[in-house]
């Protein structure tokens, strides 16, 4: 090729540079994914203070192992690792030559400097048992532990502890994960802007894949551009006119859009989101727990699945996907419809039915605000839980945010209930959710109980193996659920749309979400 390029800029009296530069212009390939809508809005890439993550996580940085879809961890910047028997200590193996963005090495020192980075943030419960890590050679780290944590490995495999390079962590402070993020992954941030757009570069130096990847080496595209569309027809619009290459997360009623288009596919995988309307405790009229049950068993999960949902997915009836051993909860713990018991509750709780069908008491209407994102598919269900509560006798005026400021809203605790949805695989998301000391964001529930406390504490800290924690979060689970914060509604499988001739995908069947595995064995047709 170079004699041609060289031929043919004599001939047109232009730089041999130049040319090759337009060549490269042409010949580069970007790929354009829309985020899922409970992916919006992060704040930052900074994995040690975020409080949600989304699928650029993945692509920034590696993780110590991975995890798939059966449940089972697989060596990443980490090769092996073994646990002392009494489950307080582990050793971890590091792959060599691995090195980060800004050219920093990766071995047991950075290990050492990375964990402490977690201490008296949101996600310190992810290192709390980790008493110190200990340098035993230059490939090799030693995990001392202040007690057993047979969660440790899955802690490891989230995207919330993705590794970061230490010194560059210290030097940008408050601006690491804003204006830069300097990991060991496939791609390097080039620029973000919240609640629109992040632009990846491809690390052309990567060669250290999971063992779970196809390609274990630089991806097979230039650029990652992942954009935020809260609009679900806009998003979609844009996957069939060619704007965008993948949805990440396509609406289940666009699903029979994409079949008719000859263009597009769908990659369906297994759910690990929820959606729920939730409650504020402290606030009237959820301060009584007899409304709060009411309302929630006026949500009729079965009528949403089916009508809004055309029947793909499933009813929820705990927190935990169904997935989880902790979601096996006693039957009476499980939130379902009862129209016949709501009512009961509430006319128990002194409030009557009024000829306009809204209820009252001592003269004031059972009126709440319902808090949604500005994302359709937020809304739309929203607008059905709003129709739900009308039933019976309560009149809910819905007010909508933007998903990037939404979070910052609940910890004024202003709002009195909300429709939400989270996306993760692991009991913990309880405690994320209902601790005491999160009340605001992401406590949105504002739930403060001692008992749950209790509770909390004997299942993040009180089990010295799975077996144990799988029975201590099944009873703190228990307990949230006869405190009635919340009623679950919808459990969605994940459908990825993307467009069959510009991109090829691998065989995602053995990953736990489409991940970092998923996007480097993206292929690009044309």
């Amino acid at each position: 090729m170079f004699p041609t390029l060289k031929r043919l800029a004599l001939a047109a009296g232009v730089s041999l540079v130049s040319l090759m530069s337009y060549s490269a212009a042409v010949n580069a390939q970007d790929v354009t994914f829309v985020l899922s809508a409970n992916e919006v809005g992060v704040p930052t890439y900074s994995p040690p203070k975020a409080s949600n993550t989304n699928e650029v996580y993945y692509l920034i940085y590696d993780r110590l192992v991975e995890l798939d879809a059966t449940k089972g961890y697989h060596p990443h910047l980490a090769e092996s690792w073994e646990e002392a028997p009494d489950g307080m200590s582990w050793v971890f193996h590091l792959k060599h030559g691995v090195t980060f963005h800004n050219g920093e090495p990766f071995n047991a020192a950075t290990v050492a400097a990375w964990i402490p980075l977690y201490a008296n943030t949101d996600n310190s419960y992810m290192t709390d048992a980790i008493d110190k890590v200990e340098v035993v050679d230059e490939y090799t780290a030693k995990f001392v532990m202040k007690r057993p944590e047979p969660n440790l490995l899955y802690n490891l495999a989230s995207t919330f502890m993705g590794v970061v390079e230490p010194k560059a962590y210290a030097e940008m402070g408050d601006d690491y994960g804003v204006t830069d993020a300097v990991g060991t992954g496939p791609f390097k941030l080039e620029s973000f802007t919240v609640g629109q757009e992040t632009t990846l570069t491809r690390n052309d130096d990567y060669t250290w894949g999971s063992e779970l990847a196809t390609n274990a080496g630089p991806a097979k595209f230039d650029h990652a551009i992942f954009r935020e569309i809260p609009e679900d027809s806009t998003a979609f619009l844009e996957l069939k006119t060619g704007g965008v290459d993948m949805l990440l997360g396509i609406p289940t009623d666009y699903l029979g859009e994409v079949a008719k288009e000859p263009t597009l596919a769908v990659l369906t995988l297994p759910g690990q989101e929820l959606s729920y309307f939730v409650m504020n405790v402290t606030k009237a009229p959820f301060d009584d727990i007899k409304v709060r049950e009411a309302a929630a068993k006026a949500i009729n999960q079965k009528e949403i699945v089916d009508n809004i949902y055309g029947g793909v997915g499933q009813v929820a009836d705990t927190f935990l996907i169904s997935a989880l051993a902790e979601s096996k909860v006693a039957p009476e713990y499980k939130i379902s419809y009862d129209s016949d018991r709501a009512n009961k509750l509430l006319d128990e709780a002194g409030w009557v039915m009024g000829a306009d069908g809204i209820r009252a008491k001592d003269g004031n209407p059972l009126h709440i605000d319902l808090w949604t994102q500005s994302d359709s598919s937020f809304r739309r269900l929203t607008e059905v839980v709003q129709a739900q509560l009308k039933a019976v006798g309560i009149d809910a005026t819905i007010t909508t945010f933007d998903s990037s400021t939404i979070r910052d809203e609940y910890k004024k605790d202003v709002h009195q209930a909300a429709v939400r949805s989270y996306f993760w695989d692991n009991a913990d998301i309880i405690d994320w959710f209902f601790g005491a000391d999160r009340a605001g964001y992401p406590n949105i529930s504002m739930l403060n109980d001692p008992k749950a406390e209790e509770l909390r504490a004997k299942a993040m800290t009180g089990s010295k193996n799975g077996a144990e924690r799988i029975a201590n979060f099944t009873a703190y689970h228990q307990y949230i659920l006869s405190l009635f914060p919340f009623s679950p509604i919808y459990q969605p499988v994940v459908s990825v749309g993307y467009n069959k001739d510009r991109l090829k995908l691998i065989d995602n069947s053995n990953l736990s979400s489409f991940q970092q595995e998923s996007i480097l064995g993206l292929e690009v047709l044309n």
